[in-house]
C-alpha cells in the first residue's frame, strides 16, 4: 500500500510523516515527569529516576537510526508481529524487555505512545522492585551445627 504524503510541517491530524530523530523523542520525553535527557552506552537516552527507558540503539546488530524502547515482552512480540517494517529484534536484544524501532518508519502518534508507554513500564518496574525490596526477608534459621540432645 503506498504511503500518503503529509504536510511539510509533519504536525496535525493525519500525520504520516516519517524519519524522526532523537530530537523528536527528546521533545516527547520532556513532557513526562522526572525525565532526564542523558546517555546510555554512549548514545542519547531518556531516563526516569536513573533508569533508561528509551535510547538510540548502540549495538552493532541494530540498524542505523533505530531506537531501543523498553516494554513488556508480550507487547514487544505483538508489535513485531503486527508491524515488522517498523518494529524488530536482533539476537542481542531478545532477553531484554525492549523492542527496536526504525525511526524512519514510525508515525509521530505511535512514537508518542511508545515513549509514554516505556516511561510507564519502567516506572512500574521500579515501583514493583522498591515494594519488594522495602522490607528485608526474615533471617533464615542457622543451618550450622545441630545441638545434640543426649
Amino acid at each position: 500500500m503506498p504511503r500518503r504524503l503529509a504536510s511539510s510541517t509533519g504536525e496535525g491530524h493525519g500525520d504520516t510523516r516519517r524519519g524522526y530523530t532523537f530530537a523528536a523523542v527528546e521533545a516527547i520525553g520532556r513532557t513526562l515527569p522526572d525525565v532526564e535527557v542523558t546517555t546510555a552506552w554512549g548514545q542519547p537516552a531518556l531516563k526516569v529516576r536513573g533508569k533508561m527507558f528509551v535510547c538510540v540503539a548502540s549495538h552493532k546488530s541494530a540498524e542505523p537510526d533505530s531506537l531501543v524502547v523498553m516494554m513488556a515482552f508480550t507487547d514487544r512480540d505483538a508489535l513485531v508481529a503486527d508491524d515488522p517494517a517498523t518494529y524488530y529484534l536482533k539476537q542481542h536484544y531478545l532477553n531484554y524487555p525492549c523492542v527496536l524501532v526504525r525511526l524512519n518508519c514510525i508515525r509521530l502518534d505511535a512514537l508518542r505512545d511508545l515513549v509514554a508507554g516505556a516511561h510507564r513500564f519502567v516506572n512500574a518496574q521500579m515501583r514493583t522492585r522498591s515494594n519488594a525490596g522495602s522490607g528485608r526477608a526474615p533471617a533464615r534459621p542457622s543451618r550450622g551445627r545441630r545441638r545434640s540432645t543426649g
